[in-house]
């Protein structure tokens, strides 16, 4: 049987996704380091204050992060390995999925900026501290776990593969439910009644809707 080398160069770019192809890789490591990279600042400070390890945090911190990554390594491999489920118009979702990253991205940073000092990658509510409603928290009490969702689901558009792109917004997604579980529990237990009024006017993740 004759092959073309059109064809066979074809196959053998559609096995690798495009992030780890030539000129896209450049593209999506440049975002992506750009993206993830303000986050290290954030996690040593939670570590180095002992957030992380607090009884109001509940290993909620760790669940994310690790879960997170959990759900990175076979979406990678299989976006590999399963070249049949690659999304039709893959350089389109390559796109789209760098464009949803950095989205996701601004509207994290959106929300440190928001929040300032308050905002901590382990939960540690305290008595004395406002309620934010400033930016997106007028409307939503999680914007920053929205963008991390956004940010995640970026990542699996760019791989071009459904079955990445499903383990990645299931991990992500999982995670936070249990993070916004014992955030909120901590926030009522501290704030009280002024949290609870709080969240009774907005929505958890998108504006009048959830």
């Amino acid at each position: 049987m004759h092959f073309s080398s059109t064809t066979i160069g074809n196959e053998r770019r559609r096995v690798k996704p495009l992030p780890f192809v030539w000129p896209y890789a450049l593209v999506f490591w440049a975002v992506f380091i750009w993206a993830f990279g303000i986050e290290s600042g954030y996690m040593r400070r939670a570590l180095g204050s002992g957030g992380a390890r607090s009884k109001q945090d509940a290993g909620s911190m760790w669940t994310v992060v690790i879960g997170n990554y959990i759900g990175m390594l076979p979406a990678v491999l299989l976006a590999f390995r399963v070249p049949t489920a690659v999304f039709e118009h893959e350089v389109l979702f390559f796109w789209l999925g760098n464009v949803v990253l950095i989205a996701g991205s601004l509207r994290r940073r959106h929300s440190f900026r928001m929040l300032g000092q308050y905002f901590t990658y382990g939960v540690r509510a305290r008595e004395e501290q406002p309620i934010v409603e400033r930016g997106a928290y007028r409307w939503i009490r999680h914007p920053s776990y929205t963008a991390g969702t956004l940010m995640f689901i970026g990542m699996g558009l760019a791989f071009g593969n459904w079955i990445s792109f499903l383990i990645l917004t299931f991990t992500v997604i999982a995670g936070y439910v249990y993070r916004v579980r014992i955030e909120e529990r901590a926030l009522v237990a501290s704030l009280g009644d002024k949290y609870v009024a709080y969240m009774r006017r907005t929505r958890r993740f998108i504006p009048f809707v959830i």
